[in-house]
Protein backbone atom coordinates (compact mmCIF):
# COMPACT_ATOMS: atom_id res chain seq x y z
CA UNK A 1 0.00 0.00 0.00
CA UNK A 2 1.67 3.05 -1.08
CA UNK A 3 1.62 6.20 1.32
CA UNK A 4 0.59 9.81 0.33
CA UNK A 5 1.74 13.36 1.11
CA UNK A 6 -0.67 14.45 4.54
CA UNK A 7 -2.26 11.04 5.33
CA UNK A 8 -1.81 9.83 8.69
CA UNK A 9 1.97 8.23 9.59
CA UNK A 10 1.12 4.55 10.49
CA UNK A 11 1.67 3.75 13.97
CA UNK A 12 4.27 1.50 15.52
CA UNK A 13 6.01 0.60 18.71
CA UNK A 14 9.91 -0.92 18.36
CA UNK A 15 12.63 -1.05 20.39
CA UNK A 16 15.46 1.11 20.18
CA UNK A 17 19.42 -0.28 20.12
CA UNK A 18 18.64 0.19 24.00
CA UNK A 19 16.15 -2.15 23.81
CA UNK A 20 13.50 0.96 24.99
CA UNK A 21 10.39 0.60 22.98
CA UNK A 22 9.63 3.69 20.84
CA UNK A 23 5.78 4.71 19.56
CA UNK A 24 5.70 6.90 17.20
CA UNK A 25 2.05 8.86 19.56
CA UNK A 26 4.77 9.43 21.51
CA UNK A 27 6.34 12.19 18.86
CA UNK A 28 3.15 14.10 18.23
CA UNK A 29 3.63 17.40 18.14
CA UNK A 30 7.40 17.67 16.54
CA UNK A 31 8.39 16.88 13.42
CA UNK A 32 9.82 13.36 12.79
CA UNK A 33 12.02 12.09 10.17
CA UNK A 34 11.70 8.49 9.98
CA UNK A 35 14.55 7.25 7.45
CA UNK A 36 14.85 3.43 6.46
CA UNK A 37 18.03 1.98 6.05
CA UNK A 38 19.04 -1.88 4.33
CA UNK A 39 21.61 -2.59 7.17
CA UNK A 40 24.16 -1.65 9.80
CA UNK A 41 27.57 -1.04 9.19
CA UNK A 42 27.53 -0.69 5.36
CA UNK A 43 29.03 1.84 3.56
CA UNK A 44 26.03 3.83 2.27
CA UNK A 45 24.20 3.29 5.54
CA UNK A 46 27.22 4.21 7.84
CA UNK A 47 27.54 7.46 5.49
CA UNK A 48 23.79 8.26 5.93
CA UNK A 49 24.12 7.93 10.25
CA UNK A 50 27.00 9.88 10.55
CA UNK A 51 25.77 12.82 7.94
CA UNK A 52 22.22 12.59 10.52
CA UNK A 53 25.22 12.42 13.94
CA UNK A 54 27.23 15.47 12.16
CA UNK A 55 23.85 17.27 11.69
CA UNK A 56 22.09 16.95 15.05
CA UNK A 57 22.46 20.36 16.18
CA UNK A 58 20.63 21.63 12.81
CA UNK A 59 17.69 19.28 14.15
CA UNK A 60 17.25 19.73 17.57
CA UNK A 61 16.92 24.00 16.99
CA UNK A 62 13.86 22.73 14.26
CA UNK A 63 13.12 20.70 17.72
CA UNK A 64 12.80 17.18 14.99
CA UNK A 65 13.30 13.82 16.40
CA UNK A 66 15.50 11.47 13.79
CA UNK A 67 14.30 7.74 13.93
CA UNK A 68 15.96 5.31 12.06
CA UNK A 69 15.17 2.24 10.91
CA UNK A 70 16.31 -0.94 9.87
CA UNK A 71 15.05 -4.89 10.15
CA UNK A 72 18.79 -5.67 12.24
CA UNK A 73 18.16 -6.64 15.69
CA UNK A 74 18.94 -4.62 18.47
CA UNK A 75 22.02 -5.84 19.42
CA UNK A 76 22.88 -4.92 15.91
CA UNK A 77 21.44 -1.30 16.17
CA UNK A 78 24.02 -1.25 19.64
CA UNK A 79 27.28 -1.84 17.98
CA UNK A 80 26.61 0.19 15.20
CA UNK A 81 25.76 3.18 17.71
CA UNK A 82 29.06 2.35 19.88
CA UNK A 83 31.21 2.30 16.60
CA UNK A 84 29.94 5.32 15.03
CA UNK A 85 29.15 7.49 18.16
CA UNK A 86 25.70 7.90 16.93
CA UNK A 87 23.44 9.62 19.55
CA UNK A 88 19.98 9.26 18.09
CA UNK A 89 17.40 6.75 17.73
CA UNK A 90 17.85 3.27 15.66
CA UNK A 91 14.57 1.35 15.90
CA UNK A 92 14.93 -2.54 15.25
CA UNK A 93 11.62 -3.75 13.00
CA UNK A 94 13.38 -7.55 12.98
CA UNK A 95 9.86 -8.68 12.42
CA UNK A 96 9.77 -6.45 9.34
CA UNK A 97 5.83 -5.24 10.40
CA UNK A 98 7.22 -1.58 9.99
CA UNK A 99 9.10 -1.76 6.70
CA UNK A 100 5.78 -3.72 5.74
CA UNK A 101 3.65 -0.56 6.84
CA UNK A 102 5.41 2.26 5.04
CA UNK A 103 5.94 0.17 1.77
CA UNK A 104 9.72 -0.27 1.66
CA UNK A 105 10.37 -3.99 1.78
CA UNK A 106 11.35 -4.25 -2.15
CA UNK A 107 12.71 -7.06 -4.37
CA UNK A 108 16.18 -6.11 -5.29
CA UNK A 109 19.00 -7.12 -7.22
CA UNK A 110 22.87 -7.39 -6.88
CA UNK A 111 24.91 -8.60 -9.35
CA UNK A 112 22.78 -10.88 -10.71
CA UNK A 113 21.00 -11.90 -7.65
CA UNK A 114 17.49 -11.26 -6.83
CA UNK A 115 16.46 -10.79 -3.10
CA UNK A 116 14.57 -8.69 -0.58
CA UNK A 117 15.72 -5.34 1.44
CA UNK A 118 14.69 -2.35 2.63
CA UNK A 119 14.47 0.41 0.48
CA UNK A 120 16.61 3.57 1.79
CA UNK A 121 13.27 5.63 1.91
CA UNK A 122 12.58 8.67 4.29
CA UNK A 123 8.87 9.68 5.70
CA UNK A 124 8.94 13.64 7.07
CA UNK A 125 6.06 13.52 9.38
CA UNK A 126 4.64 17.09 10.92
CA UNK A 127 3.56 18.13 14.17
CA UNK A 128 0.02 16.32 13.04
CA UNK A 129 1.32 12.69 12.93
CA UNK A 130 0.86 13.80 8.94
CA UNK A 131 3.77 12.78 6.22
CA UNK A 132 4.58 16.10 4.84
CA UNK A 133 7.49 14.60 2.93
CA UNK A 134 8.67 11.29 1.14
CA UNK A 135 12.20 10.75 0.07
CA UNK A 136 12.47 7.46 -2.30
CA UNK A 137 15.70 6.53 -3.51
CA UNK A 138 17.79 8.47 -0.79
CA UNK A 139 21.59 9.34 -1.80
CA UNK A 140 23.53 9.01 1.36
CA UNK A 141 25.40 11.74 1.53
CA UNK A 142 23.01 14.84 0.30
CA UNK A 143 19.74 13.47 2.15
CA UNK A 144 20.39 15.23 5.42
CA UNK A 145 20.89 18.46 3.59
CA UNK A 146 17.79 18.08 1.82
CA UNK A 147 15.45 17.27 4.72
CA UNK A 148 16.54 20.52 6.44
CA UNK A 149 16.04 22.81 3.66
CA UNK A 150 12.73 21.06 3.32
CA UNK A 151 11.80 21.65 6.83
CA UNK A 152 12.60 24.97 6.77
CA UNK A 153 10.12 25.65 3.47
CA UNK A 154 7.47 24.06 5.37
CA UNK A 155 7.87 25.66 8.88
CA UNK A 156 8.17 29.15 6.78
CA UNK A 157 4.70 28.47 4.48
Amino acid sequence: MKLNLREKAPQFSLPDQNGKIHALKDYLGKWVLIYFYPKDDTPGCTTEACSVRDNLPHFAKQDMTILGVSTDSVESHKKFADKYGLPFTLLSDSEKKVVNQYDVWHEKSFMGKKYFGTARTSFLINPKGEIAKIYENVKPAEHVQQVLADLQQLQNS
